[in-house]
């Protein structure tokens, strides 16, 4: 069923990845998803089939408690709410054409089927032992990326696109401008137009850096999910990429400016050609790539830092004071 289900919005998702360029990453979402979930099946079977706890099984079943019980409650009820949101959206998209609300609305409530499903199936594990409660709670978190991460690649609302859009649009222009009077170039500011002295350069929804955002935080997403052991870190990570991403696109913008400034408005739509692989795009295009490569060598970087860990120098000490001390030999030798 769940198969069933990932195969329905594959396909419905599949219209965005080949249609909108800043989707274009989704076409690696099936693969990534499908690559977490294998690095992570010992510790899933682990969990399922032999335990991963070392206590032995207890004479009889215990009585659920009152806070697993409210959570079964709850995942009951958020798997009968998700199905439903899952079957509005297939039904939109059915008789309709390809729509950023049936889309998400598929994407929102396959995580909600996917996530309830794992909590409501782990009560008991393959040889009948009942599964304790932060046991279930864990193996739950497992697949929150395989889960949550199609909510990436589906469009968002048009509404609350279009207010993101606009409000990094306003802040984007303002910075730019900012920069370039305070180093004493002459710009005007009108709206989100800058009037240079070569022409105006307008700062167009391209720019505003939310095409990029989805993809870096994509990016972040998957390093988070294979190379970080820690939930707060992988948080923390996810929210470095965006940052990154709100960052880069502030430093392209600014290069275009600048650009665009010394060498007049059209020369951002010029092509660069390079010798050995020729007409690789605009300046404009060329820009809005490298800001992604820049961005997942940045969250590379990162991960030697979040998994460094500090020896235990305390412990290091106590070792060392319990070590038996070496006679010394009867020639005098150490």
């Amino acid at each position: 069923m769940l198969l069933g289900f990932a195969g329905f919005m594959v396909w419905d998702q599949i219209y965005w990845w080949a249609n909108r360029e800043d989707y274009s990453f989704g076409f690696l979402v099936p693969f990534f998803a499908a690559y977490v979930i294998f690095d992570r099946w010992p510790l899933i079977r682990s969990y399922l089939f032999r335990g991963a706890e070392p206590e032995a099984p207890p004479a009889s079943a215990p009585a659920p408690g009152r806070a697993t019980s409210i959570l079964e409650g709850v995942a009951l009820a958020g798997f009968l709410g998700s199905l439903l949101l899952y079957s509005i959206g297939a039904l939109l998209r059915s008789v309709t054409t390809p729509q950023n609300p049936a889309s998400l609305a598929i994407a929102a409530g396959f995580a909600g089927i996917l996530l309830s499903l794992v909590f409501i199936f782990s009560k008991e594990r393959a040889d009948g032992r009942p599964m304790p409660l932060k046991s279930r709670l864990t193996l739950t978190c497992l697949f929150l990326f395989p889960a949550l991460i199609w909510m990436l690649s589906a469009p968002l609302v048009s509404v609350l696109e279009t207010k993101i859009s606009v409000f990094l649009l306003t802040k984007v222009t303002i910075v730019v401008f900012t920069v370039f009077d305070v180093l004493g170039y002459e710009l005007e500011r009108e709206g989100n137009i800058l009037i240079l002295p070569e022409g105006h350069v307008g700062v167009e929804e391209a720019c505003s850096g939310i095409r990029s955002l989805m993809a870096c935080l994509f990016a972040g997403s998957f390093l988070a999910a294979v190379f970080l052991d820690r939930f707060w870190k992988k948080v923390l990570l996810v929210f470095a990429a965006m940052c990154f991403a709100v960052l880069t696109n502030l430093l392209r913008s600014l290069y275009l400016t600048l650009h665009a400034y010394h060498k007049g408005a059209h020369s951002i739509d010029e092509h660069w050609v390079v010798p050995i692989f020729g007409d690789i795009g605009s300046v404009h295009d060329v820009t809005g790539f490298a800001i992604l490569g820049v961005t997942c060598v940045g969250l590379i970087l990162l991960l030697p830092i979040f998994n460094f860990k500090l020896r235990d120098f305390a412990d290091d000490e106590e070792t060392t004071l319990r070590a038996p001390l070496r006679k010394p030999a009867k020639d005098g030798s150490s």
